[in-house]
């Protein structure tokens, strides 16, 4: 069996294309087809285990979600994790690499390209349909020699592309006209149609610009996605945005319903890994949560949390020189929580040493010294998805790993977690901090629970994020077979022909 490749690409950057392409894999699902997402090349510093033990983009993990699969290398053979404004650590088939700069990393691409036609070659011949994701647009002109993530790679397989832009941003004619303009002829005979996103109003008013887009290009408009108001996905990469409501609305709320909410504070760093580790938070009804820059004075909270990092001692020098450092200790003065994930826990300890450059220059830096443990930076990364409990309250939790730091030292005897392959983290003597390594920690109910609880909190609401996940992904499916043309997209993925091998 060769599946049938079908690749989604936009014309900017956040136009929309992990949404597509996880609406689509849903969509497809529930056509009984056999679909598998795929991103040739990812830049994020959000990332997910795989069940063969490896690491790709978050996005790729919540697009096989779509599918209902389990995440796999295969669906994401080369991302890219930034740890400077030129350079990046380089993971192929699931595995770190090295750090490369930009330059560096522009001439290995022939060596990426193998790694994504092996990944592609071994989906094709697995499922019945691939669904590509491209990165962010074709049109860049300064990256088309080598390209390996958009029409470069569609010329390689010979796949039809589908256009999407956000008409949110404005300027959707130019966008999708400009992104044609920009692209070879044969790269524009591979465009099959065009998707516009995140549309507000009457489609009546709208539907002028699209007779005269399909007149000018002579290719179809496949439909318009509504701006579909509290949809819930994983970001790919960027930080979302503070809060859905002003903040007089948010206190205004909390007034009204005569309850405190429990404030709670995410330190944006520089290099902030993973934190999609907060949207259970950020998506609970009991919770006022900030996404605070450190170039921001920090506000009052009951929890700081101290997230990931892809370059821990850079933002450790960056959080002091901000005066971070001091404004945490009050905290904890004036009886407030802290919780530190993975480079956060790292932060927490006397040192971090990198005795190998694994995320920057050789050397060593003093942590917040807020608990007795140390943590060496070594080559080989822990990948893994676990299982344990949260010994606040025995509370079950599941979640991953992903580091290369090992961590030694008295605070570790206090435990924060047993896992299966042992205990993780700690708790300070006196109960107001608590760190980990586990990633997607609020995740599970009972152990966000147990941790808002311990945070402060009163009669916690419990909340099922993963059912939220879930519902919202069904809504995607739902949003593609009513705004979208689906008799064109059943001719596009040649669904005839593969319900009659079925």
């Amino acid at each position: 069996m060769t599946a049938r490749t079908v690749m989604i690409q936009g014309t900017t950057s956040d136009a929309g294309k992990s949404t597509l392409v996880a609406a689509l894999c849903r969509w497809l699902v529930r056509q009984d087809v056999q679909v598998a997402p795929f991103k040739p090349q990812n830049m994020a510093l959000n990332s997910a285990v795989t069940s063969d033990g490896g690491e790709i983009g978050r996005a790729q993990a919540v697009q096989a979600q779509a599918a209902r699969l389990a995440p796999h290398t295969d669906m994401n053979p080369v991302l890219l994790k930034p740890n400077s404004d030129t350079g990046a650590q380089v993971i192929i088939h699931g595995r770190a690499i090295g750090n490369m700069e930009a330059l560096e990393y522009h001439h290995y691409k022939s060596t990426a390209r193998a790694a994504v036609m092996q990944s592609h070659a071994r989906l094709s011949a697995q499922y019945q349909v691939v669904v590509v994701e491209g990165a962010g647009s074709p049109a860049e002109i300064n990256l088309r020699e080598g390209d390996i993530a958009n029409m470069g790679f569609a010329e390689a397989v010979d796949c039809p592309v589908i256009l999407i832009a956000d008409i949110d941003r404005g300027g959707v004619f130019a966008h999708l006209v400009g992104t044609l303009a920009l692209v070879s002829e044969s790269e524009q005979a591979r465009v099959v149609g065009f998707v516009i996103n995140r549309f507000r109003g009457d489609l009546a008013l709208l539907q002028p610009g699209l007779d005269w887009l399909e007149q000018y290009t002579g290719k179809p408009v496949l439909g318009v996605l509504p701006y579909l108001h509290g949809l819930h996905l994983e970001a790919e990469d960027a930080v979302p945005s503070l809060s859905p409501l002003p903040c007089r609305e948010r206190v205004r709320e909390r007034v009204e319903a005569g309850e405190y909410k429990l404030r709670i504070v995410v330190s944006v760093l520089p290099h902030i890994s993973n934190h999609t580790d907060f949207d259970p938070l950020r998506l609970h009804p009991q919770i006022e949560f900030k996404f605070v820059p450190i170039s921001e004075p920090l506000p009052p909270a009951d929890l700081i949390i101290l997230p990931g990092s892809k370059s821990v001692r850079s933002d450790l020098a960056s959080l002091r020189a901000a005066g971070w450092d001091r404004a945490i200790k009050q905290h904890l003065r004036y009886g407030g929580k802290l919780i530190g994930i993975c480079g956060g826990l790292q932060m927490l300890g006397q040192h971090v040493h990198d005795p190998l450059g694994i995320e920057g220059e050789v050397g060593s830096s003093a942590g917040l010294g807020l608990l007795e443990l140390e943590t060496t930076l070594a080559a080989e990364k822990q990948l893994r998805n676990v299982r344990g409990t949260l010994l606040l309250e025995n509370a079950p939790v599941s979640g991953y790993e992903i580091h290369a730091g090992i961590s030694s030292g008295a605070a570790l005897n206090n435990p924060a977690l047993q896992l299966e392959h042992g205990a993780d983290g700690a708790i300070s003597a006196d109960g107001q901090i608590l760190a980990t390594y586990l990633h997607g920690l609020f995740e599970s109910p009972e152990a966000c629970s147990a941790l808002l609880r311990w945070a402060g909190l009163r009669n916690v609401q419990t909340t099922d994020y993963r059912a939220r996940c879930e519902a919202d992904l069904e809504r995607l499916a739902d949003t593609v077979e009513s705004c979208l043309d689906t008799a064109k997209l059943r001719e596009l993925f040649e669904l005839g022909e593969l319900q009659c091998v079925n």
